[in-house]
């Protein structure tokens, strides 16, 4: 453990555990490097597996500047993570947030990762959804300021996508519930409107997106519906791209179904070191339902 630091001076906190092939986790807004550690246990065997605090969250620094929180200096966040362990190239698996920050690693610096799995990627996306999302992100700050996470942290974790959690797995819901209600106040609202709320929609980036061929897998829980489809958009318009959807799962699918979602990762991640994950077949990507139409 210890702290890197960033391009503007900000001190991030990291873990690390294991050897072998660098594996970087990226936590979600209501988590914190602390989420993943179902994940550090299993994947620990196999890889070095890296997790940290992003800006605002401790022990990490928690700059209160709004202009210190954006998606671009999430991105250059990780990358300053990679470079600070003096890692070239890494894995990197996301969750919601970080799921959104491992994507636009992908597409700023695919040389650095070797593959990613974004998960719980979708919120706000879409064009119809973006004013809504922007109106629930400054309320959710707003709560953070007045009342406080240990106050907003119990009603959060009730939230449609969240629920699941509650129900399948009563221990890890409460843990979840103690650690957001330990988060810094002034830097879970300052992510909220300078990440979240401002970040660009995926939509906006299709053309980018498109050229993008680091091996991908996108992976959503069924019951997160803010996700779904821009998941499913992710899978047709990034030719490395691979879709995984899991049943009954809400948003938090990394601790709702540790076994699942680790099996999941870990196939992939090995069907990459095989050399075994490509780019879509074009003959797959043709307007034709069954390729059996007159001009066939």
């Amino acid at each position: 453990m210890g702290f890197v630091t960033a391009g503007d001076g900000v001190r991030l906190y990291y873990e690390e555990h294991g050897d072998g092939e660098p594996l970087l986790f990226i936590h979600e807004f209501a988590g914190d490097h602390r989420s993943w550690e179902p994940q550090m246990e299993h994947f620990r065997r196999r890889y070095r597996c890296i997790v940290y605090a992003a800006r605002g969250y401790p022990p990490s620094d928690v700059p209160s500047e709004l202009e210190s929180y954006s998606q671009e200096r999430a991105v250059e966040d990780g990358l300053a993570v990679l470079d600070g362990l003096a890692i070239d190239r890494a894995h990197v698996v996301g969750l919601s947030m970080g799921g959104f920050c491992a994507l636009h690693m992908g597409l700023r610096a695919p040389e650095r990762t070797r593959s990613l799995v974004v998960a719980g990627v979708g919120y706000g996306a879409p064009p119809d959804a973006q004013e809504r999302f922007r109106l629930e992100c400054a309320a959710i700050a707003e709560a953070f300021r007045t009342d406080g996470a240990a106050a907003v942290a119990p009603r959060y974790a009730v939230g449609p996508a969240r629920v699941q959690l509650q129900n399948r797995n009563r221990t890890a819901w409460e843990e979840f519930v103690r650690a957001l209600a330990e988060h810094s106040s002034e830097g879970a609202g300052l992510t909220m409107l300078g990440v979240q709320s401002r970040r660009p929609s995926l939509y906006a980036l299709r053309d980018r997106l498109g050229e993008l061929h680091v091996p991908i897998l996108i992976l959503a829980g069924d019951e997160d519906n803010g996700c779904l489809d821009a998941s499913l958009m992710l899978k047709r318009t990034i030719p490395s791209a691979g879709l995984l959807v899991l049943p009954r799962t809400g948003h938090t699918a990394n601790l709702e179904d540790p076994r699942a979602f680790n099996a999941a990762v870990a196939e992939f991640l090995e069907t990459v070191e095989r050399g075994e994950w490509g780019d879509r077949d074009p003959r797959s990507q043709t307007g034709s339902i069954t390729g059996m139409d007159n001009e066939g």
